[in-house]
């Protein structure tokens, strides 16, 4: 097989789409701006999906759904919330279609528009939290916990697959507490656990911290991030957790009665992540190549190619490679035996490293007679013989090897391009001609943090948790400063 991807270093934008389109992951769709997630990408997302479900199960969390129409009133109630998301909406304005008077197809019906215009749900703080407000009456009621799995839409013509489309996928959690400290709490808690999906499945390590005041979530008290780096420098938010306060309970009136017997608003949080981390697993380990994607989340770990001239030859190639499969399926093991005549051996080669299958066994003629078999690592593209016998247990420790190789490899890069600047001529020149993240002196004031975006297109990414303190210099205007944030390019 040729060549198919855009090395990294002469386009790495081109390279990313490449290996989305090549690899199978997904492509752009008739419907503007939305993509259609194809088998093989739809099916590391189940894993993605499977995983952090019962993630949050193990922490309390109960699965509902709501409807993907809000009314527009719904919207009118939370000031900033409606101001964060009002370019983006997608309104629904009439309910039915006529045939057109010139017999040319379809029009929309002018008699049909709706009394109060839906908004396509570009998140559901709003339809929950007037629910909520019949769900809850006493202390007795909360804490309610609910997460749902949805589409979710967000108006967007400049689109990359995956990372930025109008339509895409996520969970989005959505809670209600008696008191602010369990409430905040829960945001911490949830950060952990997107946190910990990440660097223990994604092999992804992230910084975990607080977004300023203006990157914060539209209508949120404080906003927790994940943001990881991506192979070209810059940084990928992939994953928020919000304290909300009182502010929707207040809006959609939602009160409980204490122990004590008195009335109080509730406290709320909210959290998500979407089909974003599949542009976040794709950026952080492949190459050019294709994909390198963790064990823990390949939809085939291992591959096995029979070699062969002769049909007779492949009947006892495939019988010895369902017995490794059978053998290594009873371990957990994802396997598949791909004895399709259609391709050669070589074309598989190439097409599984594409598609990043952690490892690949070949068996051939040779190898039968000396009880051995050919792996090969996706990761490092190595290859060794090895004897069949306890073949299972060799894989099985080979591919946590593989997961924790390409973590630390990923936490290396990270470090590497981890660098602290002390002026405004520095922090632009290393950002230029390096990126990654940026470790600076700020003043705190959202004038300073609009300069620096303005002029470079850097932002802040976090204010990491437990921040070391360290008295400084804003690297801007010279004013004081007690820590340095973390700045970076970002998608």
């Amino acid at each position: 097989m040729a060549k198919v991807l855009t090395p990294r270093s002469e386009n790495y934008a081109q390279w990313y789409n490449d290996l989305v389109i090549k690899a199978g992951l997904a492509e752009n769709s008739a419907a503007r701006g939305c993509m259609v997630i194809k088998p093989y990408g739809y099916a590391i997302w189940e894993k993605i999906q499977r995983i952090l479900d019962d993630m949050f199960k193990e922490t309390g969390h109960q699965n509902a759904y709501f409807p993907l129409f809000i009314p527009k009133s719904f919207f009118s109630r939370e000031a900033e919330h409606v101001e964060g998301f009002a370019k983006e909406c997608a309104v629904v304005t009439h309910y039915r279609l006529k045939n057109n008077p010139d017999g040319k197809g379809v029009v929309v019906d002018p008699d049909a528009r709706l009394e109060e215009e839906y908004i396509v749900r570009p998140t559901s703080e709003t339809i929950i939290w007037n629910t909520y407000r019949d769900w809850i009456q006493s202390y007795r009621d909360l804490p309610i916990k609910i997460n749902q799995w949805a589409n979710v839409v967000r108006w967007e013509m400049r689109t990359r697959l995956f990372l930025r489309t109008a339509e895409f996928l996520w969970q989005e959690g959505h809670t209600a507490h008696a008191t602010r400290e369990e409430a905040i709490e829960e945001a911490e808690t949830m950060l952990k656990v997107y946190a910990q999906f990440a660097e223990q499945y994604m092999a992804m390590p992230v910084l975990k911290g607080y977004k300023t005041a203006s990157e914060r979530f539209a209508g949120a008290v404080e906003t927790l991030t994940i943001e990881a780096l991506m192979q070209d420098g810059k940084a990928l938010q992939s994953g928020t957790s919000h304290f909300l306060g009182q502010n929707f309970a207040r809006v959609f009136d939602v009160k409980f009665q204490t122990k004590e017997g008195k009335e109080e608003y509730v406290w709320a949080t909210s959290w998500g992540v979407s089909t974003r981390l599949m542009g976040a697993l794709i950026m952080s380990h492949s190459d050019d190549n294709g994909l390198v994607l963790p064990p823990k989340l390949a939809p085939i770990q291992v591959v096995i190619v029979p070699i062969y001239k002769k049909e007779e030859e492949l009947k006892q190639i495939v019988e010895q490679a369902e017995k490794i499969a059978t053998a290594l399926k009873q371990l957990g093991i994802l396997v598949k035996i791909d004895d399709d005549d259609k391709h050669k051996p070589g074309w598989k080669f190439a097409q599984y490293e594409l598609q990043g299958v952690p490892v690949r066994l070949a068996i051939g003629p040779r190898d039968l007679q000396n009880g051995t078999v050919e792996v090969a690592r996706r990761d490092t593209l190595s290859k060794e013989v090895v004897p069949v016998t306890g073949i299972e247990k060799r894989i099985s420790e080979l591919l946590d090897e593989i997961q924790n190789g390409i973590y630390q490899r990923a936490l290396k890069f990270r470090d590497e391009n981890t660098r602290k600047v002390d002026s405004y001529d520095e922090f632009k020149k290393v950002l230029d001609e390096k990126g990654g993240f940026i470790l600076a002196h700020w003043d705190g004031t959202p004038e300073t943090e609009e300069k620096i975006k303005q002029e470079t297109k850097a932002t802040i990414r976090c204010i990491p948790i437990n921040n070391e303190k360290e008295e400084g210099k804003c690297m801007v205007t010279g004013k004081p400063s007690s820590q340095r944030v973390v700045f970076a390019r970002a998608y």
